[in-house]
């Protein structure tokens, strides 16, 4: 797999650094090379890359800023001298931080992790379980875990919750969730909305497995999942358009 990069930095020896490593790294193919986030989103919106380096302190629009804005299908890196970022990039949902001045041993690994999410992600596809009836209506999906495809079946399905770059899918009667390196997103688009409903930026419930609703939290045994304000309408508004549970 190849995968299409940028780099977006004001500081012109840590662009020709960056050009360099990507250069020398089989799987990776520069798109292009701008020196702010300003210069580069007219070219960028039109053919989004799949992989970003991108600084974060820059005059106009900063990285954290324009990573808000960039399309879903790219992942982004951020480079960056200072330290104080990081959570920052957590929040924005960031693939890997580099400091500066960025070692090639340090980008190879960034880039290595954004190989395998891609190759992860689009293995991770839904696919039709023999003798599923109508179209689209699959009932079981495979997810990439540990090396191997585990076909998971829809309805066992409890929650999902997103830890960084991975998810954690909890299955009704298995001991211990799937781990699988994807995205919340990517796992949100991968599950029916029919059946599924985002109810946190952490996590995914099945509706119909809802036994207990508590002061704003769904409770799976003893694990408690909150419904944040931000989700809250669109999960009441499911609840009663399905009718899985009485609106409370």
């Amino acid at each position: 797999m190849i995968l299409t990069c940028c780099v977006i930095d004001d500081e012109p020896l840590a662009v020709d650094l960056l050009e360099s490593y990507v250069n020398k790294t089989p799987f990776l193919r520069l798109e292009g090379k701008y020196p702010s986030a300003v210069a580069a989103l007219p070219a960028l919106s039109e053919n989004p890359p799949d992989l970003l380096f991108l600084d974060i302190q820059m005059p106009g629009l900063n990285g954290l800023e324009f990573s808000r804005i960039a399309g879903r299908h790219t992942r982004i890196v951020f480079t960056t001298a200072f330290e104080q970022y990081a959570l920052d990039s957590y929040k924005v949902n960031a693939l890997d931080y580099l400091l500066k001045p960025v070692s090639y041993a340090d980008f190879v690994q960034a880039a290595e992790k954004a190989l395998q999410w891609f190759e992860l992600s689009r293995k991770a596809v839904p696919e039709p379980v023999a003798g599923t009836p109508g179209a689209g209506g699959y009932e079981s999906i495979f997810i990439k875990t540990e090396y191997k495809l585990v076909q998971i079946e829809l309805k066992k399905i409890l929650y999902v919750e997103g830890l960084k770059d991975y998810v954690k899918i909890y299955i009704e009667g298995e001991p211990h969730p799937v781990l699988s390196l994807m995205s919340m997103k990517a796992m949100e688009e991968l599950l029916p909305a029919t059946r599924f409903i985002r109810v946190h930026r952490s996590f995914i419930v099945q509706p119909e497995k809802i036994k207990v609703i508590e002061r704003n939290r769904i409770v799976f045994g003893k694990t408690y999942i909150p419904v944040s304000d931000s989700y809250k309408a669109a999960f009441m508004e499911f609840l009663g358009r399905y009718s899985l549970l009485p609106k409370i």
